[in-house]
């Protein structure tokens, strides 16, 4: 097999990720090989699949936090309308102890689906410069184009011809490296076959026509290439747009339909998974004007996936296609598991997890979680535990639930920040403050 080096993504994060990814592509496409059904439409759903079904976890745990916020919300807003228009530093920081005493009652971490969200996005983002650029990760597609880049570079005329095809746009910079002018064979050759994978079957017409003396090599690596883009009759290689003016100038009608199967097919799935994402309830002007932003950008989406697919190489629409059906028969599978879900239990799983925590870093976690019942009022929206006798805490006075919020703060303040750490050295200046106020 031929060495795969210089035309993988190079990226410090992505990188090493789709390096990772690359291996399953390969994978996946050597199976298919070995069946005889070495397709790169087929590898590519394959792949897609594989990858969401290994994120499946982290998509269902950013699913629970999301049902965690719902749960949790009303008392949060509660707190920020108590504090509305009390803008004083002291005000804040009793806002900011009450919101986090809340976080610890529920057990969840305010970060906890930014998190999520933080490891998935690189995977996405390397699974996408797999699909881009397939001869660099698949050594068999890699294949394909030899002995024709060998002969390519070693031809000024052809050479000139290839760099000068618009394909080779996206390669200016390996084009204009001192590894491809000083005529490094291996970097050239690296850079040739992600130029000539660009190409659409007019450039490899064109060049067919251009150099006889290579016709039968280019006609050879062009019908390889067909076969392993040939996805139910589309060239995913070309782009939807190409393939409808091919269609319209020759009168294939059937064709037409099929160059625009992937952008509306595109456009329909991603709408459809839109419509099953979970959407959170919110009461807030901020939250309202927010919530409204996210339903025009997702009504905006579907349209641009399909102005995307048109004009991009169709392997890649696939993909986008093939995504959206997982992610939407993963969502009917986890909205069913979620509404399932005993959502009390899974707040007392957090709360022994957060008490843990909270006991080997030195703070007392009853007292703690006592306060975060205390300082939060009574919302409209009650559990199946409202109807449990009611607590010590729901039974004190104005003034007293206000001294335990005092307590609380200061309990929290003390203990809760690490010694050394910025919070401990500015309860320090605080103490400072408030017995030089007293004198």
């Amino acid at each position: 097999m031929l060495p795969i080096l210089l035309t993988q993504y190079d990226g410090m994060i992505v990188g090493p990720i789709a390096k990772l990814l690359g291996y399953i592509m390969e994978g996946i496409f050597f199976v298919l090989d070995k069946l005889h059904i070495p397709n790169v439409g087929l590898a590519i759903i394959l792949f897609t699949i594989v990858i969401y079904l290994l994120m499946l976890p982290l998509t269902i745990k950013q699913q629970k936090f999301s049902k965690l916020s719902a749960k949790m919300n009303p008392e949060l807003q509660e707190i920020q309308a108590k504090y509305k228009n009390r803008k004083d530093q002291d005000s804040m920081a009793a806002m900011q102890q009450e919101t986090q005493a809340v976080y610890h009652k529920y057990g969840v971490s305010p970060t906890g689906s930014c998190v999520q969200l933080i490891i998935q996005m690189p995977i996405l983002f390397a699974l996408y410069r797999v699909i881009e650029s397939m001869p660099a990760y698949v050594g068999r597609i890699k294949e394909a184009f030899y002995p024709l880049v060998e002969k390519i570079s070693t031809q000024p005329d052809v050479m000139n011809f290839v760099t000068g095809l618009s394909s080779a746009n996206y390669y200016q910079g390996q084009i204009n490296n001192e590894a491809f002018t000083s005529g490094n064979a291996t970097y050239v050759q690296n850079t040739l076959i992600d130029i000539l994978n660009r190409a659409s079957s007019a450039d490899w017409t064109a060049m067919a026509d251009k150099f006889p003396n290579l016709a039968t090599d280019i006609q050879n690596t062009a019908a390889t290439l067909d076969q392993y883009n040939n996805f139910l009759g589309l060239n995913i290689g070309n782009s939807p747009s190409f393939t409808l003016s091919q269609a319209i100038s020759s009168g294939a009608y059937i064709m037409i339909i099929a160059a625009l199967a992937i952008p509306v097919l595109s456009a329909l799935t991603q709408w459809l998974n839109v419509k099953l994402m979970p959407t959170a309830q919110s009461q807030s002007g901020q939250d309202n004007s927010m919530a409204a932003s996210m339903k025009m950008m997702n009504n905006i989406m579907p349209i641009m996936s399909a102005v995307f697919c048109f004009t991009l190489p169709a392997g890649l629409g696939l993909y986008w296609v093939a995504g959206a059906v997982v992610r939407s028969i993963q969502q009917v599978a986890i909205n069913k598991h979620i509404d399932k879900m005993d959502i009390d239990a899974e707040i007392k799983k957090n709360v022994e997890k957060r008490n843990k925590k909270l006991k080997k870093a030195g703070i007392d976690p009853e007292k703690l979680n006592s306060y975060a019942t205390m300082n939060t009022r009574k919302v409209t929206t009650q559990s199946p535990a409202a109807n449990k006798p009611a607590s010590k805490a729901s039974t004190m006075t104005q003034a007293e639930k206000e001294e335990a919020v005092k307590k609380a703060t200061e309990y929290y303040n003390k203990n809760a920040a690490r010694p050394g750490s910025i919070a401990a050295k500015a309860n320090m200046v605080r103490d400072y403050n408030e017995k030089n106020n007293r004198k």
